[in-house]
């Protein structure tokens, strides 16, 4: 198991090596100079020249490149520009917001998705299955840029029920957690129907009817627990599409997380800042990959690692 994970690390090693160059290179291709954004239209060229100079942004693209490269093999994301802070601590402040939104996310789409994919399961073909079917269709259907705004109209300024931004209390959370899960309960749900059909049909669900048990505790203690390699393996895969749906979300309810910050590094060409963020992102998602994954191993527990 070991040996297992040090190689999925080290071959982590190349891919964020190539995410942090990619990004590097198209940050620094957008339109636009940072200096001037923090300066303004008005700054007089002698102090735009000493901004750039003190932020290093005077010195060739190789060199700027290789400083980027050395500061991340000592762990230094660098300073922001807009902060003046290290791009670690300004992450750091914002890192819980955008767990707790991600967290929020992943359980609504878990406590949406397991319930109908079961329904769909267990009735299949009839009602109840196509009444499932069409809820997560629905939910695929329909990005979060345009369901966001929805519910904040409905649930916030119509109805009143809700806040519809920022921070505060658990009610703070709802919408944006409902926006961000939606989507990934939609595929869930339809994951968890195709897995737990192939399960039900298995000799030992047969045997285990056989015996006595009942449907619902034949589906909870046998079927539904190997039905969910593949739906634990899209709910990992997908943490990346969380990660990123929070740009949109966190901008959308102004939520002080990650995404959101990142939106206003581009904004302020704060390359240090966004090259931190994508990074972050990245590093997030191989993570997950490497849990999803070593979860295998105990859902099954015919999976083994050499």
């Amino acid at each position: 198991m070991l040996s297992y994970v040090a190689r999925r690390v080290l071959l982590t090693v190349p891919v964020l090596l190539g995410v942090a160059t990619l990004v590097f290179g198209l940050i620094h291709a957008v339109p636009g100079d940072p200096a001037q954004a923090m300066l303004g239209e008005s700054a007089s060229s002698g102090d735009l020249a000493e901004l750039r100079s003190r932020l290093g942004l005077d010195q060739p693209l190789g060199v700027q490149y290789r400083d980027f490269l050395v500061g991340l093999v000592r762990g230094d994301l660098g300073t922001s520009f807009r902060y003046g802070t290290p791009v670690s601590a300004e992450i750091g402040q914002r890192l819980a917001r955008t767990a707790q939104l991600a967290i929020a996310a992943m359980a609504v789409a878990v406590l949406m998705a397991v319930p109908l994919g079961v329904l769909g399961a267990l009735f299949r073909g009839r009602a109840i299955d196509q009444a499932a079917m069409t809820v997560s269709l629905v939910g695929i259907c329909m990005p979060n840029f345009w369901l966001g705004p929805l519910l904040a109209i409905v649930f916030a300024v119509e109805l009143g029920w809700l806040p519809v931004s920022g921070t505060g209390s658990i009610w703070h959370l709802v919408l944006p957690a409902v926006t961000l899960g939606a989507a990934l309960a939609a595929i869930l749900a339809r994951m968890t129907r195709a897995s737990l059909i192939d399960e039900l049909r298995e000799l030992y669900v047969v045997a285990a009817r056989a015996r006595g048990l009942s449907v619902g505790r034949t589906v909870v203690r046998h079927a539904l627990r190997n039905s969910l390699i593949p739906v634990v393996t899209i709910l990992g895969l997908q943490l990346g599409a969380v990660l990123t749906g929070t740009i949109i979300t966190e901008t959308i309810f102004s939520w002080p997380g990650v995404g959101r910050l990142l939106i206003q590094a581009i904004s302020f060409r704060d390359y240090p800042l966004v090259q931190g963020c994508i990074l972050f992102i990245s590093v997030t998602y191989v993570g997950m990959n490497l849990i999803v994954d070593l979860a295998y191993a105990w859902l099954d527990p015919r999976i083994r690692y050499q």
